[in-house]
């Protein structure tokens, strides 16, 4: 069987879940597409580094992503960092000739998201593939939804809306790591979060053709993190730690008008008390709804507007055996996935574009288009209006 060596960049929580997904994917998906060798980590740190190969199961470690991408050992690399070194680490990578797989967002700005797809177009004439790390969508539950919508149980889409609602950083106590200044992230919650929604909103719905909408700034100044890695507001910092100003957004409110004629609205914030992971997805259509919720992500909830008038109402649907990669996973319905499985079946996606030389559905160019989204919704921010998003 195939095998594919794989370079990973960022030993922080995303690089843990790229290093599962990897690692798990053939278990489920036997015979898999290729198997994936887990061949040098990267980060630099060096302690966490050298953590980081024993703890993942990797060969090598290093601390210049450059080594891995100039190894000709190395087949694929994983893209784990802070936002603003996706382009240089991605674009050297593909010039390279390595697959890339890239977390989202695509980049911390717009002017490299463009030329991170561009670089992503000319390499796949080579057959090269660069797929970003969209995992969410890939919810069987929301594909059972896109099947729907696709064979038109729920008629023309009327009005979609989504929430991604989370609490970690709602404490001012929570640290100031690289997810709150502008100058690596790009943006605050927006990209952060609000992507994978407009990301799924795309999926589902078809591309967003205008925003308008507002960004809020809660906490404006948080306690600096020391070194390590991102803790995503696991610990706090006393009232004795150095501070510095936030610089990027809480929370995003935007109305949407999609290309196909629907409306709907997205809301993301990061300071929700009481809300842990709350990504949700309702669409409404003229012979049935769709509903959604992250936290409940076995489950699609689906109400049919030709079920008689005594019993219809929304019935749960729980995805199982019946339904996308049900065959590979477990075989009772309810037995149910999580955050790992997606991410091994989001290995599986990558690793059979890889072998089969077809480009992904998270393209790069997908990823420019969230991005798109984003730079419209902060441009409406800025001036209270309607803005179109740029094709």
């Amino acid at each position: 069987m195939k095998k594919l060596n794989v370079g990973l960049v960022g030993a922080g929580f995303m690089g843990k879940a790229h290093s599962i997904g990897y690692s798990d994917m053939p278990k489920y998906f036997w015979p898999a597409p290729a198997v994936p060798v887990l061949k040098t980590i990267c980060d630099i740190v060096p302690e966490i580094a050298a953590d980081a190969k024993e703890r993942f199961g990797f060969e090598k470690c290093c601390t210049d992503w450059r080594d891995i991408v100039n190894d000709p050992e190395i087949d694929v690399v994983s893209i784990c960092t802070p936002n603003n070194i996706h382009a240089e680490i991605a674009i050297a990578a593909l010039n390279a000739g390595k697959h890339v797989l890239c977390e989202k967002p695509i980049a911390s700005t717009l002017e490299d998201a463009k030329a991170m797809a561009e670089a992503a177009k000319k390499a796949a004439q080579k057959g090269i593939i660069a797929m970003n790390a969209y995992q969410y969508r890939r919810v069987p539950a929301i594909d059972l939804a896109k099947k729907f919508i696709d064979e038109g149980s729920i008629g023309k889409i009327l009005n979609v809306r989504c929430t991604y609602l989370q609490s970690w950083s709602a404490d001012p106590a929570s640290p100031l790591s690289w997810r709150f200044q502008k100058d690596i992230a790009g943006a605050g919650t927006l990209g952060d979060i609000a992507s994978h929604v407009i990301d799924i909103a795309q999926y589902l719905a078809g591309d967003i053709e205008a925003v308008t909408g507002m960004m809020q700034t809660y906490i404006t100044e948080r306690p600096v993190q020391e070194g390590g890695t991102d803790l995503l507001g696991t610990v706090k910092l006393g009232a004795d730690a150095k501070r510095k100003a936030v610089d990027v957004d809480d929370e995003d409110s935007f109305l949407v008008k999609f290309k196909n004629g629907a409306v709907g609205s997205i809301e993301a914030t990061r300071n929700a008390w009481g809300r842990n992971n709350f990504i949700t997805v309702e669409l409404h259509g003229t012979l049935g709804s769709l509903y959604f919720n992250y936290e409940r992500l076995n489950e699609l909830q689906v109400c049919l507007a030709g079920d008689p008038d005594d019993r219809r109402g929304f019935k749960t649907i729980y995805t199982g055996p019946a339904h996308f990669h049900g065959e590979v996973t477990w075989n009772i319905p309810g037995m149910n996935i999580g955050y790992g499985e997606l991410k091994s079946i989001e290995s599986y996606e990558f690793i059979k574009a890889v072998v089969e030389g077809k480009q992904p559905s998270t393209s790069f160019a997908e990823g420019y288009r969230v991005e798109r989204v984003c730079d419209a919704v902060k441009r409406s921010a800025e001036t209270g209006r309607w803005v179109t998003v740029n094709d």
